[in-house]
């Protein structure tokens, strides 16, 4: 009986699975075939390079606090020591404070990446929900991130819909 029961089960739930539709899309395709989100990531790219410039050289410069200090250590007095020691944790706590403001994990980097990043996936995905939409699809996976997707039919692939609809060709 119970087989019974667990072979009905089984088949309603093949059944379910067979009428619902399914596609893949793949967002780093489609991303790298959007011009506006290789420009956002270039000027990420710059802003990055130069708050972290920003961060090295507050960093060479407690080092170098540090050489100098240990260089002087010997003909300092206590008074001096501590605040040559001072001054080097000020210049670094600095160095961290500002790396954490440009890249922590709600820093200005993460900002920056929010608002040029956020509308193309916006449009991205309302253009996927539309095509879903149209064509009746259940769920739509991303072939890119790791899902564990490990193979899929090109046939069920709508990249190039995407694509073609936001006005890229390919």
């Amino acid at each position: 009986m119970k087989k019974i029961i667990t072979l009905c089960l089984f088949a309603l739930v093949a059944m379910a699975a067979q009428a619902q539709k399914f596609a893949l899309i793949d967002m780093d395709y489609i991303l790298k075939h959007v011009p506006a989100y290789e420009r956002a990531n270039e000027q990420l790219n710059q802003v990055s390079k130069k708050w972290q410039a920003e961060v090295e050289a507050l960093n060479t410069e407690a080092s170098t606090m540090y050489k100098n200090y240990q260089n002087e250590v010997v003909f300092l007095s206590q008074e001096q020591k501590k605040a040559k020691q001072e001054q080097i944790m000020n210049k670094e706590k600095e160095a961290s404070e500002l790396k954490k403001k440009y890249f922590g994990p709600e820093g200005e980097l993460f900002k920056k990446r929010e608002s040029l990043m956020g509308p193309i996936q916006e449009e991205v995905y309302n253009t996927v929900k539309e095509i879903s939409d149209l064509r009746g699809y259940s769920l739509v996976l991303d072939r890119a991130s790791d899902t564990g997707i490990i193979f899929g039919s090109p046939k069920i692939d709508i990249s190039n819909e995407v694509l073609q609809k936001l006005g890229y060709s390919n």
